[in-house]
């Protein structure tokens, strides 16, 4: 059993749920890649995401960077806390 969820509301729209950790963060990506490709403008909902740490952040930095390559957006909607302190402190919260 998986500790989140990445669920397809349609129209690029997508709700995160669970957990955005280093136990994680390789699946969503994994999971994310298959189904954030065919879309130009993506919309992920993060407020079911519970436990984020650092590799939840570099996670959102990769899909800024992946949609950015195919000139292709992403909105991220209800970022936890947690990810939003790490960001700041690590310089990069413009990024998400």
């Amino acid at each position: 059993m998986s500790n989140y969820e990445l669920n397809d509301l349609g129209d690029g729209r997508f709700e995160l749920s669970g957990e955005m950790s280093f136990k994680t963060a390789n699946s969503i990506l994994k999971s994310s890649s298959k189904n954030f490709g065919q879309y130009e403008s993506l919309e992920l909902d993060m407020s079911k995401v519970g436990k984020a740490d650092s590799a939840g952040l570099a996670l959102m930095v990769e899909w800024q960077a992946q949609t950015r390559r195919r000139a292709a957006k992403i909105r991220f909607v209800a970022v936890p806390e947690s990810l939003r302190a790490i960001a700041v402190t690590c310089d990069v919260a413009d990024l998400i």
